[in-house]
């Protein structure tokens, strides 16, 4: 398949700049995969839009305030996101401009001095810490690690602290958030307990490929890098009796079907797992676990979309997205969220 077949044209006042003003205030657009039916809701509707029964499984993982802004030893601006720990004082991380950034160079932020000691062949370069550890730098002087399309992404507002991250959130470690996750609220997750909707968390730590097109000539050819992911025993025993009884697993987000599609055998027996995923699901990829999905509107051409695509089909997700645009839903991180059943 070409990747021109992931494009749709979105007008820029429609990508969301902030977030509402509660997190269930959003709007929800239902695409109904069989039929390509489509239904306007709110997502404060959800509660009951869903079954008793139906087995909710959402990603926990914690945003880490990874980007960091910084100097070279010539007082230059350098900006650092810390993408994956290779030890306690030292990181990989990606550097914007990388020419500031060559092996050997020393580096200021916020008076801790850096220093860059190794480079990797996507360009990623290894940072370290000579006195103290990366985890601290962080908590000192790192922000939230906005997505590029937000215009304030190198100087979130004091919102952002609460915002760019889940209710539920729990285990630190992603450099960008779950996004559907970010409509929930405490009081949601209490109703959907009292209907009887089951809810399970798995762990997936967002990479910055969420952030990036496809580059491949070809969706075949596409491969997304793997992500650090754990399922618990409990949650896979909880996923595996919701199947044996005939009752749906949800999905809230991309980065929990990639989660729970890693870990599945041929039968769709989901597993206990601590390891990294390294699925990649695009058209044609055969879904063993989950039955709905709650997600975002996604970048074109992104690994994300393409994931969506595979679940709803092409023309039906492409039919919603042409949808949302004429409805002037709110798109990407901060945006408005479907639920495909």
């Amino acid at each position: 398949m070409n990747l021109e077949d992931f494009d749709y044209e979105l007008p820029p006042e429609l990508i969301a700049q902030a977030p509402p003003e509660s997190r269930d205030a959003s709007r929800l657009l239902i695409l109904r995969r069989a039929t390509r039916q489509l239904e306007d809701r709110a997502f404060s509707d959800l509660p009951s839009l869903l079954r008793a029964g139906d087995c909710l499984v959402v990603n926990d993982s914690r945003v880490i305030p990874a980007r960091v802004l910084a100097e070279d030893d010539a007082g230059r601006a350098v900006e650092l996101l810390f993408v994956e720990p290779l030890s306690e004082h030292a990181w990989r991380a990606l550097v914007r401009p990388g020419r500031r950034c060559k092996p050997g160079a020393q580096l200021r932020a916020g008076g801790v001095r850096l220093r860059v000691v190794g480079s990797d062949p996507d360009g990623a370069r290894v940072i370290a810490r000579e006195h103290g550890t990366i985890a601290a730098l962080l908590d000192a002087h790192g922000l939230p690690p906005l997505p590029p399309y937000i215009a304030r992404h190198a100087k979130p507002a004091p919102e952002d602290w609460e915002r760019y991250q889940t209710v539920y959130a729990a285990a630190p470690g992603s450099v960008a958030a779950p996004t559907a996750g970010l409509h929930f609220t405490t009081a949601m997750l209490d109703a959907l307990r009292a209907a009887s909707i089951e809810t399970h968390a798995v762990t997936l730590h967002v990479g910055p490929a969420t952030f990036r097109p496809v580059t491949a000539s070809t969706v075949e050819a596409h491969r997304m890098p793997p992500e650090r992911a754990s399922v618990s025993d409990a949650t896979a025993r909880a996923i595996n009796r919701a199947g044996e009884e005939g009752r749906r697993v949800i999905a809230v987000g991309t980065t929990t079907v990639r989660t729970l599609e890693s870990v599945a055998d041929d039968t769709g027996r989901a597993r206990a797992f601590d390891g990294v995923a390294d699925i990649t699901i695009r058209p044609g990829h055969p879904f063993r676990v989950i039955d709905a999905l709650v997600t975002n509107f996604h970048l074109p051409r992104s690994s994300l979309l393409l994931l969506v695509a595979a679940f709803a089909g092409h023309d039906s997700v492409l039919h919603a997205y042409h949808h949302a645009v004429a409805a002037r839903y709110r798109f990407y991180s901060y945006g408005d969220a479907m639920l495909i059943v």
